[in-house]
């Protein structure tokens, strides 16, 4: 059994993955911002703790990560501007990359972005920034000694999961129910063999424990 601490736990693919963790037999630590998220969170067998990631600093998440062997970041700014963006895509995973070598935690798991993700789209200068800062933090965690694993979905759907995927180290660009994602990355924690590898994601015709395999033979 793992401790996991897991930032995103209330967010699209966070509320899918987190029963599925706790099904598995983890202990889950779920960040989460609102009081009253606490509740549902433990009713589902987390251990909650209240923290908002734009106010948090290293020495806040060096005590919360205290005894954990796991983290688990799907957490995003969801479009809420440049300074969100910076803190929660960015900073925030490479603080949790550095702190995990400090403290032993060998696993991470980020859920990342496809690299083709808006592109032709005129999506603004903001998306680019968001694009930047998520390549930064994919690039903090790889330039550790951890045993990561950078998933990195194309458009995400609030769909739940079909079990339909296309997963490998280079696919063509598509979109993805939230619950495929959620169900990957509950595969992926369970093969700790799976490591430092980035997987591109998207929905697909191939079952998810096929493709999990696929990677694991590869």
């Amino acid at each position: 059994m793992s401790r996991i601490f897991f930032i995103g736990a209330t967010g699209g693919v966070g509320h899918r993955l987190l029963p599925q963790l706790i099904r598995q037999g983890h202990e889950v630590t779920a960040l989460h911002r609102k009081p009253e998220q606490a509740e549902e969170l433990a009713q589902q067998g987390a251990t909650p703790v209240q923290g908002d990631m734009m106010e948090l600093e290293e020495q806040d998440y060096k005590k919360m990560l205290a005894g954990h062997n796991i983290i688990v970041f799907s957490a995003g700014a969801a479009g809420s501007g440049k300074d969100r963006t910076c803190k929660i895509d960015g900073k925030t995973p490479a603080i949790l990359a550095k702190l995990a070598e400090e403290l032993g935690i060998k696993r991470f798991y980020l859920v990342s972005a496809f690299p083709e993700s808006g592109r032709n789209q005129d999506l603004g200068e903001g998306f680019e920034y968001y694009m930047q800062v998520k390549k930064q933090a994919d690039v903090a965690l790889v330039n550790t000694s951890l045993d990561w694993v950078i998933l990195r979905p194309g458009t995400l759907l609030d769909e739940e999961a079909d079990n339909k995927v296309t997963l490998d180290y280079a696919i063509s660009y598509g979109k993805v129910n939230r619950g495929n994602v959620a169900n990957v990355l509950a595969a992926l924690v369970e093969k700790p063999h799976i490591r430092r590898k980035i997987l591109e994601l998207t929905n697909g015709d191939t079952q998810v424990e096929q493709a999990i395999s696929h990677i694991e033979n590869a």
